[in-house]
């Protein structure tokens, strides 16, 4: 079965001489379809490195990245944007939601840019799911953080990405909706046969999950499960 997606000997560094850092070293990575993998460590390691690069927000520095056995390196500038668009659903540390558009409006704009409409998620589901229905009128702004995180939690969502990075999902949650948002990721993947990457520091969420690496100074390895 060819992953969903796969990192082979893929480095990230920044700088050049004296002043180069390393913040990925060459890791080996695959995400398979139904796979629910978190990705633990301290802050500062190169969680949020190996989730941007993985997702092609930034360019890997050495190394070669196959989203469904495609090596992205050799894509053009508007097939990264395509690939990124159909394939992938980000949920950031930072909301990232345009300020000018409500929560509503931020899934229309994916409506205009995607007309297949069978290919969305249930919008409404979402929206009780997450707790959206009383501010779906509501602009980022007038939202507190854990609204914002739900709201680009419905985004990522709604398109019906393959692959799914979250970081810190649940950071700005309460416990029961931290829950909630980890069963909904799992059931992604277990029950729709897509792939999820959660970067996570709630050790009481890695139930949930199939797989735990841990990052230590840009260096990922797979924890051994007992």
């Amino acid at each position: 079965m060819t992953p969903l997606i796969e990192m082979k000997q893929v480095t990230k560094s920044y700088g050049e001489g004296n002043m180069k850092v390393v913040a990925l070293h060459e890791t080996n990575f695959q995400l398979n379809a139904g796979e629910f993998v978190a990705i633990v460590g301290p802050s500062g390691s190169g969680k949020t490195t190996f989730l941007t690069t993985l997702g092609q927000l930034q360019e890997p520095s050495g190394g070669k990245i196959l989203v469904k056995g495609t090596e992205t390196g050799n894509l053009t500038e508007k097939e990264k944007t395509d690939l990124r668009f159909k394939e992938f659903g980000f949920i950031l540390q930072a909301s990232n939601l345009i300020p000018f558009l409500t929560v509503k409006e931020q899934l229309d704009l994916i409506d205009r840019l995607d007309k297949d409409e069978s290919s969305k998620s249930d919008r409404q589901e979402l929206f009780d799911l997450l707790d959206l229905n009383k501010v779906q009128n509501h602009y980022p702004k007038a939202l507190s953080g854990g609204e914002r995180q739900r709201a680009a939690i419905a985004r990522a969502l709604y398109n019906n990405p393959s692959i799914v990075l979250a970081d810190e999902p649940t950071a700005s949650l309460d416990t029961q909706r931290a829950y909630q948002v980890t069963d909904m990721l799992a059931s992604i993947a277990h029950e729709q046969g897509r792939g999820v990457v959660m970067i996570t520091h709630d050790t009481r969420l890695l139930d949930k999950v199939d797989r735990v690496f841990i990052m230590n100074d840009g260096h990922l390895v797979e924890e051994i499960q007992a």
